[in-house]
């Protein structure tokens, strides 16, 4: 990995709402060229993220490869792994430079929770088709009369699991309860991610990782919109329970917010580096994915993924001096924590005689994560190796970790190392 940028993280609706996933991955991927001062001829492929994708860009990573700073020639694939997304597209590019079919890979993710696609009705959308063939005006008005009022009303997309039906908030709550994780315990995690989002964001390290959006009018969007630098425990502790109103301990302060925004990160093959005279920010030692049924604790797959990615890279828990967690809610994160630092979660589940590791809070989402910063579903593994590479050269680590539980019961781990 030589480097990367990413766009401000905006909660939908809000600043980022009237630009598209495609031109938001456009603009991180534009700056990157630009920071990284790279000719854009010597791009061999593009992978990017997406989970929502809009039915007139199905496939954005090839409209961002017909930027004008690329040859039309550079072929480019869109991946949905859900949160995973642009975890899998860096994963999916550097497979492809260690196979020897690449050199030089851009990869990366964006999401656009303000344009999410708004469906309708089965007899409507046949109702539509058949006016299309409709030869004659008694056939279209008879198609009409077949409307009733309620195929006229929209359907949303749900931020469900299709085999479930349960959301992804139902998930989390279900977690929470089963692993008896508090609402006290979730509204700290949530609290630490603001602080320490803050923080980072005060001293420039955030800053520094993103491309600002420029408008037609008005100043240019440079920061992420979610960090709450003011909250304390007392105004989290006011939240409602989003999900299980009676019983429930996660609320909109321990969650991830819906997010747009995009991320997009240079990848190259170690000879192409030093040809082209660029510095390796990180090397990739490993990744697993692994998955288990959406029926049980969804939101588990970091603990299964983990292990796999640790045994990859011939390295222990112990010798991890960063991890990078997503913070899809607050209680996920704690029960993943739970399970690694569980002896007897690694017997039963991973067939394993020791605990996966102890989770030092210290070198944990130092700069804040998810829940502060946003979710935009396919930019956040994006956001994730960007910021934690570059903190590994700040301390001076070499070895840290990336976690992302996903829709469907998955999860993914990568495991960066220094040169």
């Amino acid at each position: 990995m030589i480097g990367g940028c990413r766009t401000p993280f905006c909660k939908a609706g809000t600043l980022l709402k009237n630009i598209t996933a495609v031109d938001l991955a456009r603009r991180a991927t534009v700056e990157l060229v630009h920071r990284m001062n790279l000719d854009g001829g010597v791009v061999d492929e593009m992978y990017f993220g997406q989970v929502v994708a809009s039915p007139l860009t199905p496939n954005l990573a090839r409209e961002v490869s017909l930027l004008p700073q690329f040859p039309a020639s550079v072929p480019a694939a869109s991946v949905n792994r859900a949160c995973a997304s642009a975890n899998s597209a860096i994963a999916q590019g550097a497979d492809q430079i260690s196979q020897g079919y690449a050199d030089v890979v851009i990869a990366g993710g964006a999401e656009s929770l303000s344009h999410v696609p708004i469906l309708h009705s089965q007899r409507l959308s046949d109702t539509l088709v058949g006016l299309n063939k409709a030869k004659s005006l008694t056939q279209r008005v008879k198609l009409i009369a077949g409307v009733r009022p309620r195929d006229l009303i929209p359907v949303s997309p749900a931020i469900a699991e299709p085999s479930t039906g349960e959301t992804m908030g139902q998930s989390a709550e279900k977690m929470a309860k089963e692993n008896a994780i508090s609402r006290e315990d979730q509204d700290v995690f949530a609290l630490r991610s603001h602080r320490l989002a803050a923080a980072g964001t005060e001293d420039g390290r955030i800053v520094a990782e993103i491309a600002p959006v420029f408008q037609t009018a008005g100043s240019p969007i440079e920061q992420d919109n979610g960090v709450r630098a003011d909250s304390t425990l007392d105004r989290l502790a006011q939240l409602r329970p989003a999900f299980d109103r009676r019983y429930g301990t996660v609320t909109a302060g321990n969650s991830s917010p819906l997010t747009d925004g995009a991320s997009a990160v240079l990848l190259m093959s170690e000879d192409a580096a030093t040809a082209l005279g660029y510095e390796v920010l990180a090397y990739i030692r490993s990744y697993a994915v692994a998955a288990l049924d959406p029926g049980d604790q969804l939101l588990m797959g970091p603990a299964y993924a983990v292990p796999k990615a640790l045994h990859r890279a011939n390295i222990t828990w112990s010798e991890l001096g960063l991890v990078e967690m997503h913070e899809a809610f607050a209680a996920q994160v704690l029960s993943n924590i739970q399970a690694f630092e569980s002896k007897q979660w690694a017997e039963e589940k991973l067939g394993r005689p020791e605990a996966v590791g102890e989770v030092d809070r210290d070198t944990l989402n130092v700069m804040g994560g998810s829940i502060a910063l946003g979710h935009p579903f396919g930019a956040t593994g994006g956001r994730i190796t960007l910021t934690l590479a570059n903190e590994m050269v700040r301390r001076d680590v070499q070895f840290g970790l990336i976690s992302v539980c996903a829709q469907g019961g998955m999860g993914f781990a990568m495991v960066l190392e220094r040169g």
